[in-house]
């Protein structure tokens, strides 16, 4: 169960998207506190108001603050990290010549991208990809794919971690 979608970005597409479908949606702003700290916070307490068992994080550009991962450990998905979102990730795939790229659907902890990994999915680079065909191949063949199947493994109880590492089982 989905039980409330939350931004930073009043203006973001997924709180129109849950309210259409009946969901809660609220904007927390950095931009409406004092200074960081308020605002992690104002975050915690809107997130906790809602019980979740698992936070996901789809389209997250906001760090987040370590009273959140304290709060809940092994319990916040995630993919991406520092200066990696968007069409900056497919940039650095084709500047560097990989031949496969992918994504990665991990716990957050207290670092970048450095959570215990649930799913890695592989994809293919072609020769003629341009920044915007890539973002779309992976997102089609990995992101959309491999988000949902953590979720639903993380919900039927299939996963946990054990010193650092996730093992799942079917």
């Amino acid at each position: 169960e989905i039980k409330a979608v939350i931004s930073n970005n009043k203006n973001a597409y997924a709180l129109q998207r849950a309210k259409d479908h009946n969901i809660a949606a609220a904007c927390v702003s950095p931009k409406d506190f004092a200074d960081r700290a308020a605002f992690n916070q104002a975050l915690l307490e809107k997130i906790k108001s809602y019980e979740p068992d698992l936070i996901v994080l789809a389209g997250c550009l906001v760090v987040v603050p370590e009273i959140m991962v304290d709060a809940y450990p092994n319990k916040i998905t995630a993919f991406c990290g520092t200066g990696y979102y968007g069409l900056k990730v497919h940039e650095g795939v084709l500047k560097r010549g990989v031949k496969v790229t992918g994504a990665t659907v991990h716990f957050v902890d207290k670092g970048t991208d450095t959570g215990p990994i649930i799913i890695q999915k592989a994809v293919e680079v072609q020769q003629d990809d341009t920044p915007e065909i890539l973002q779309r191949r992976v997102m089609e063949q990995a992101e959309w794919k491999i988000m949902p199947q953590a979720i639903r493994l993380i919900a039927e109880g299939k996963v946990r971690v054990e010193n650092g590492k996730t093992i799942i089982t079917e």
